[in-house]
């Protein structure tokens, strides 16, 4: 095969998408079944109008199956909601860029893409808020962290760098751990310390370590560090560990 001068990598097939393009139909499978996708040019742009797309990247590879199946939410209610309306409600705000619980019922009337995710029904704000509380908190952090690692432990048996970064989240209202310290955006406004450890380049977070808003230096994420390190086989950890002059410290080693 010849390469393009200059290229690295070969052209790849582009047979099967000109056609697609030409039937101006794009096949996918959703939890409801089969649908074609048809691209309007002149349509506007809508925030979920990819989504379907998504849906079969989840439905091929079971990540929302099993989060769903291992979600240790229990419900003794016949009334109660679905697990996966619970789930997928919070996952198509995530989707739209909602920041808060509130905004979650602009929702309400979506059914196109709760069908396609295999829904019922987008569930309410209060439905999530309960449900979150009604979690057990080291039941709820193993089974995030068990879904969250499915999505990138085969990343890591290829040489990589773990990122350390800390962020300041300004908060507004009572949270618990809000604290007035370093803020250099919003002086004397409480905030969470974000301790983030990332796959370098890519930017995908293996993990996030929220302390309170005095704890910025990674002396106080170091403890998530080596959580998260000791999970991994040795042949997946990282070949270098890049971070602040703060986790360069003797307590940090």
């Amino acid at each position: 095969m010849s390469y393009p001068f200059g290229s690295l990598h070969p052209i790849g097939e582009h047979t099967q998408p000109l056609e697609i393009a030409k039937n101006n139909q794009i096949p996918v499978d959703t939890y409801a079944g089969r649908l074609h996708v048809e691209w309007d040019p002149q349509a506007a742009v809508t925030p979920l109008g990819q989504l379907p797309f998504f849906i079969e990247f989840l439905k091929t590879t079971k990540l929302f199956d099993e989060l769903v199946e291992e979600c240790p939410l229990e419900f003794t209610s016949n009334n109660a909601s679905d697990v996966r309306d619970i789930l997928g409600s919070m996952l198509l705000s995530v989707l739209s860029g909602h920041t808060r619980y509130s905004h979650l019922n602009a929702l309400r009337g979506e059914s196109i893409n709760a069908e396609l995710l295999g829904m019922k029904k987008v569930v309410s704000e209060d439905v999530i808020r309960r449900s979150l509380l009604g979690i057990d908190e080291s039941k709820g952090i193993a089974w995030l962290e068990n879904n969250l690692k499915k999505c990138y432990e085969h990343l890591l048996t290829i040489p990589w760098i773990l990122d350390l970064d800390a962020t300041v989240k300004p908060l507004y209202g009572k949270q618990e751990g809000a604290e007035i310290g370093y803020n250099p955006t919003k002086p004397g406004r409480p905030a969470h310390i974000y301790h983030s450890f990332f796959i370098a380049n890519i930017r995908i977070a293996l993990n996030v370590d929220v302390q309170n808003g005095k704890n910025i230096s990674g002396f106080y994420s170091t403890p998530g560090l080596w959580a998260l390190l000791e999970a991994l086989p040795k042949e997946q950890w990282p070949q270098f560990i890049r971070g602040d002059i703060s986790y360069g410290t003797e307590k940090s080693l």
